[in-house]
């Protein structure tokens, strides 16, 4: 959630007259801890992309075998 996110929900609950309590603020990172984080992130994400297109496409190819073998002789 970026600052305008934030800033946007809080106008929300406001209006609503409710309260916002923030309990763990967590802790201040460095730059390079921030980075890190972020690269594994992004490795995580394509990760799991690629290895579901994998899938997808093993799947269909499973299936289409399947098909071929029960389909009837000629």
């Amino acid at each position: 959630m970026n600052a305008a996110e934030f800033w946007r929900k809080i106008g929300v609950y406001q209006a609503k007259n409710m309260e916002v309590l923030i309990i763990n603020k967590g802790v201040d990172t460095t730059f390079e801890e921030d980075l890190a984080t972020d690269v594994l992130k992004i490795i995580t994400v394509f990760s799991a992309r690629l290895y579901g297109s994998r899938w997808r496409k093993n799947h269909k190819l499973l299936h289409g075998m399947k098909q071929a073998v029960q389909a009837p002789l000629c």
